[in-house]
């Protein structure tokens, strides 16, 4: 940040269908709302930039709008990741001190992380975030911090989220051009977290989804740590498709019947209720059954559920899950989605709206921001972890933690 702005944290999510900038006060008692700024995403699609300039437009009008609510130039900002690209697995690496225990110093500490994150990736991926799960000592496992303790073999266990390298770099060239430099970036369900998910559900097991609308970011904490990340290649754009091919009516008035009309859930839609469907081309609008719209909608609930499910259980987190699946996002206002949700998954699930910010408007407490307000609580967590580094060198380590560039 300049130096006359540092006490202001922006946060910039550039979605596929609306790019959006927060800007947060950092105060004595916390965070305080200071603006924010909506745009239609242009130029960016399932976390991918397609047309620079245009995106670049985007994320102009958000950046300015917001300038204006917090009085106060936007400079520097951290950017969101999210997308089909991100990959995320689990590592672990370790050293062995011989017969002699030793006490665990700093460099210890440092070659063991450099052992679990030496794992080759292709070129054209890149590591976003190392987040530790446990540290273990000869056989003592579950130690959050073996500073100063003995062992004659050191271990670390990590979870890494990786992403496409072009995707990253595209969309930080995007936010540059747009007259603000990307001081860092977080892969957005780590940031959303922040946002929804209280302590208790991340020490028992708990599967955060957050339905975007070009796709689902999943992220899973065991034991508050990070034990799963995923994207599942479905979100509200894919509801909306289907509606305008099944209904052969164009994109931006399928858009509006899912929001006017849509259940996820064909059975709760009166019979008799009819919607009136715009047509292609010149040909004049037609009156549907509402219950076309939940026929058309159901099977891709339960597909994106059935995936969500299936990607869990392919990691072996399934039935880790005891704390239940947390929805959030612009697509899980679909009514009915609960309850789809409920018949596929057999878990306990709930809607999350986001923490707010104190003076935030109440338009912004809502699903669809609580990916950009996870994101500055994320980015005020990890300045107050640098700041006090230099007391504390486990304190220097979750920096380093929390992020890439931390």
């Amino acid at each position: 940040m300049a130096n006359q702005h540092e006490h202001l944290l922006t946060a910039i999510d550039v979605g596929s269908a609306k790019t959006c900038a927060l800007v947060a006060e950092i105060t004595d008692n916390g965070l305080r709302y200071r603006g924010h700024g909506v745009a239609e995403s242009r130029g960016s699609r399932k976390g991918v930039i397609v047309d620079l300039d245009k995106a670049v437009s985007s994320i102009q009008k958000a950046v300015e709008q917001a300038e204006d609510v917090a009085g106060a130039p936007i400079e520097h900002a951290l950017l969101g990741m999210a997308g089909a690209h991100a990959r995320g697995f689990n590592s672990h690496g370790g050293l062995s001190f011989g017969a002699r225990a030793r006490e665990i110093g700093r460099e210890e500490l440092r070659a063991a992380v450099d052992k679990a994150r030496a794992i080759p990736l292709p070129d054209d991926r890149e590591i976003l975030h190392l987040l530790p799960q446990e540290f273990i000592l000869d056989d003592q496992t579950g130690v959050n911090d073996p500073l100063g303790m003995m062992a004659a073999r050191l271990e670390v266990r990590v979870h890494m989220v990786t992403v496409a390298s072009s995707a990253l770099q595209n969309v930080v060239t995007a936010v540059n051009r747009a007259g603000v430099h990307v001081d860092d970036t977080v892969f957005e369900p780590l940031a959303c977290a922040d946002a929804v998910l209280r302590a208790d559900e991340r020490e028992l097991g708990v599967c955060l989804a957050d339905l975007g609308a070009g796709s689902t970011s999943i992220i899973v904490f065991q034991e508050g740590a990070v034990a799963h990340t995923g994207v599942i290649p479905v979100g509200g754009d894919h509801f909306t498709s289907d509606l305008s091919v099944g209904l052969c009516t164009p994109v931006a008035e399928a858009e509006k019947i899912k929001r006017l009309y849509g259940n996820a859930i064909v059975t709760l839609i009166p019979e008799g209720n009819e919607v009136e469907v715009p047509s292609v081309g010149d040909r004049p609008s037609r009156l549907i059954s509402q219950r076309m719209v939940g026929e058309i909608l159901e099977p891709r609930a339960r597909e994106l559920f059935e995936m969500l499910r299936d990607n869990l259980r392919h990691a072996g987190m399934f039935e880790l899950c005891v704390g239940g699946i947390v929805l959030t996002g612009g697509g899980c206002r679909l009514p009915g989605i609960l309850e789809i949700a409920e018949s596929v998954l057999h878990r306990p699930l709930r809607l999350a709206w986001p923490a707010p910010l104190a003076k935030m408007p109440s338009t912004l407490a809502e699903p669809e921001f609580a990916t950009v307000l996870g994101m500055v609580f994320y980015g005020h967590r990890a300045r107050i972890a640098r700041g006090i580094q230099n007391e504390r060198w486990s304190a220097k380590l979750k920096a380093m933690f929390v992020g890439k560039g931390a």
